[in-house]
């Protein structure tokens, strides 16, 4: 009997060893010279060490997204008036990916991109766009296509003088589709249509303060509420959601009323249990804060801390829920904090990534 579990045990240990190892796929700007393009790593959840697996030579992937069988992996790439889209096969066991394709974004500066099945949403930033863009079985781009402009602006003379679409995001129940422009402090809501063209319809416009500059908005697992973070100014509104209807709730600010300096909000994220909202800044305050999410969606401030780093631009919690990852545009390098479950509340592990520009982090399996 006993030479019988023996093998067992080993086969079950070698399983949950496996288990615990992710792929971390970060992507960067190229154009300062000290990066080359997308990179994978081998991502322990216990530990959270890892090891470079793979390199692959793209212009400024400032942003990616993966299928949901986790074959192809979109980046946009950033690059003015010549930004453009591309496709990459994937391989999880190695790490390698493969171009496939490369379309013209529909827009200067593509700064988000997102995933709806064969469905690829793009939000162009300096273009004031947003592109919808299909692929075929090969994840390959296909011909059909759809481009809505935004032409407006707002108050601040730099910055918003035109349309600034920042982020384009699926609501939780597949519906809708929210993008939040930043040059005209508007969200806006888009009916997704349930032809196999998917395409999308305006629904609503959503006004938010003036100068705030909506950038990235966040729901909680449940669906039933959602999380502005403004550029500008560094606060976050509270929304209930349903029926692709947004209704604001609360507005809270993540530096402290006398704080002088640059804010410069960046990203935002719901921790998986719902239970907690993190969101991070830039510009002279470099921190991430805490919230705790009430049972009505409200948040209530725990702290801020230093991110360790200069230019937090994109963060993520790793897929265990044990450590917070903040990628620094600036310092060039991942920063990688222990996080308590309980609280919320997060510690420096030590454990750094030397990386040039990373602005964009991707677990998958």
């Amino acid at each position: 009997m006993k030479k019988t579990l023996i093998p067992l045990l080993f086969l079950f240990s070698v399983n949950i060893a496996q288990a615990q190892n992710y792929n971390l796929i970060i992507g960067t700007y190229t154009n300062k010279g000290n990066s080359e393009g997308i990179y994978v790593y081998d991502y322990n959840t216990i530990t959270a060490e890892t090891k470079l697996k793979s390199t692959t030579k793209t212009i400024n992937p400032s942003y990616l997204a993966i299928s949901k069988d986790k074959k192809f992996i979109y980046s946009v790439n950033e690059d003015g008036k010549n930004s453009t889209i591309s496709s990459f096969s994937f391989n999880s066991q190695s790490g390698n990916l493969s171009f496939l394709d490369k379309k013209d974004s529909e827009g200067a500066d593509p700064c988000f991109i997102t995933t709806n099945g064969n469905q690829i949403l793009v939000a162009n930033y300096s273009g004031g766009s947003l592109a919808t863009f299909y692929t075929d079985i090969q994840g390959k781009f296909l011909k059909p296509k759809q481009v809505l402009q935004h032409t407006g602006k707002s108050i601040d003379t730099k910055r918003q003088l035109s349309a600034h679409v920042h982020q384009v995001q699926v609501t939780p129940d597949k519906k809708y589709l929210i993008a939040t422009d930043l040059g005209e402090d508007q969200i806006y809501i888009y009916k997704i249509a349930k032809t196999h063209a998917r395409e999308l319809t305006l629904k609503s416009v959503i006004k938010t303060t003036p100068g705030s500059g909506p950038r990235h908005l966040a729901f909680t697992p449940n669906g039933k509420f959602a999380y502005l973070a403004h550029e500008f100014t560094g606060t976050i509104t509270t929304f209930s959601y349903a029926k692709g209807d947004l209704h604001k709730l609360q507005e809270i600010n993540t530096v402290a009323k006398d704080f002088d300096g640059k804010i410069d909000g960046a990203d935002i994220h719901v921790t998986p249990d719902g239970k907690f909202l993190y969101e991070t800044n830039r510009g002279d305050s470099n921190s991430i804060s805490l919230f705790a999410i009430a049972t009505d969606g409200t948040l209530t401030f725990i702290e801020t801390v230093s991110t360790l780093g200069k230019g937090p631009r994109n963060f993520s919690i790793d897929p265990s829920g044990d450590f917070l990852l903040v990628a620094h545009q600036y310092t060039n390098d991942v920063v990688i904090f222990k996080r308590d479950k309980t609280t919320g509340k997060l510690i420096d592990s030590g454990i750094r990534i030397s990386v040039g520009t990373p602005v964009c982090l991707l677990f998958s399996k």
